[in-house]
């Protein structure tokens, strides 16, 4: 008797439109984030080195990039603040003048359909770089610190923020975030948190960006170690318990098994950053030759999507709106 070997699919070699009809995964630029860095210390935009592309944006020049960045079909962006002053207890980050507070309502008032995030962390505004207030040893005091994020995450909403980010990871942040905003009438106010936030060497383009490195030691007594993936689930749980409406996975590339571990155990929306590191590194070998950057970052992006993330946080934004509209 003649043993047949199992039937498989055939591959569409024929034509580009065949391949698109039985595509599983697709990107769309309203799949994505777009991150901005405000700075008081700027007069005109100002290139980051280490991140190509990516500006240091002064208040009066968002209007005009928030209409670009609109035109292009993102819809929403991601802000950072970099405050003239520092000090110990990140006084600038829930002052009602500050810097993102400044740029909520700059963007807002030029185009209100943009969805604003505020990134809601206290690292940019300390003068010792970490992301929370120091004993007298150099330790994060988890509970004083909370006070103070739970202030900035309320200034950002009266300034007019869609949502809220924490992203100090400090026990209870969303709960203690959530707490105060629905005192405070916001009870409607979306929290994504950045709830399995990794101790990653991805980060160091961002540094130089937001000007926020640490003065002294790391961020890995209270980030989380890059071998842990149970632990990330938890941290994710945990943050749904406190009141989180979506969830996060940062950074992307090296950890798209907990991206698709979270995917397959939790229902909120999941959101990846793709991160300064891994745009730099595609960025730098790009310009060198070595790659082609629209593949490879497409690659990179749909592979993210593939793991389980329904939004990506990336610099390649604009980019990627464009190439998308290219092969329209």
């Amino acid at each position: 008797m003649t043993v047949f070997p199992a039937i498989r699919p055939r591959r569409l070699r024929q034509t580009e439109q065949l391949r698109h009809f039985v595509r599983e995964t697709e990107l769309s630029i309203t799949d994505f984030i777009y991150p901005l860095f405000i700075s008081e210390e700027v007069n005109q935009p100002k290139e980051i080195s280490a991140m190509p592309g990516n500006f240091q944006w002064p208040v009066n020049d968002l209007a005009k990039e928030a209409l670009r960045i609109y035109s292009l079909g993102i819809p929403a962006v991601l802000l950072f603040g970099i405050p003239s002053e520092k000090d110990t207890v990140g006084s600038q980050a829930y002052a009602p003048k500050g810097i993102v507070q400044k740029a909520i309502k700059v963007i807002k008032n030029a185009v209100p359909e943009l969805i604003v995030i505020s990134d809601v962390c206290l690292c940019e505004y300390m003068s010792h770089g970490h992301c929370g207030v120091l004993d007298k040893n150099g330790y994060v005091q988890n509970d004083e610190s909370l006070v103070l994020l739970a202030k900035t995450a309320l200034s950002h909403k009266e300034a007019g923020a869609d949502i809220v980010a924490p992203s100090n990871m400090m026990d209870y942040q969303v709960g203690s975030i959530r707490e105060i905003l629905d005192k405070n009438g916001f009870t409607n106010t979306p929290i994504l948190g950045y709830s399995a936030k990794y101790a990653s060497g991805f980060y160091g383009p961002f540094r130089e960006a937001a000007q926020s490195a640490p003065q002294f030691g790391d961020r890995k007594a209270y980030q989380m170690d890059p071998p842990n993936v149970r632990e990330a689930m938890e941290e994710i749980r945990l943050d749904i318990q406190e009141g989180a409406d979506m969830i996060m996975v940062k950074p992307a590339l090296a950890y798209m098994d907990v991206i698709t571990k979270a995917r397959q155990q939790f229902n909120l929306p999941l959101i990846a950053y793709n991160v300064s590191g891994e745009y730099s590194m595609v960025k730098a070998a790009a310009q060198n030759g070595w790659i082609d950057e629209k593949r490879i970052a497409m690659e990179i992006l749909i592979g993210i999507k593939r793991a389980g993330a329904d939004i990506i946080i990336s610099y390649f934004a604009p980019q990627v709106a464009q190439w998308l509209k290219e092969n329209e």
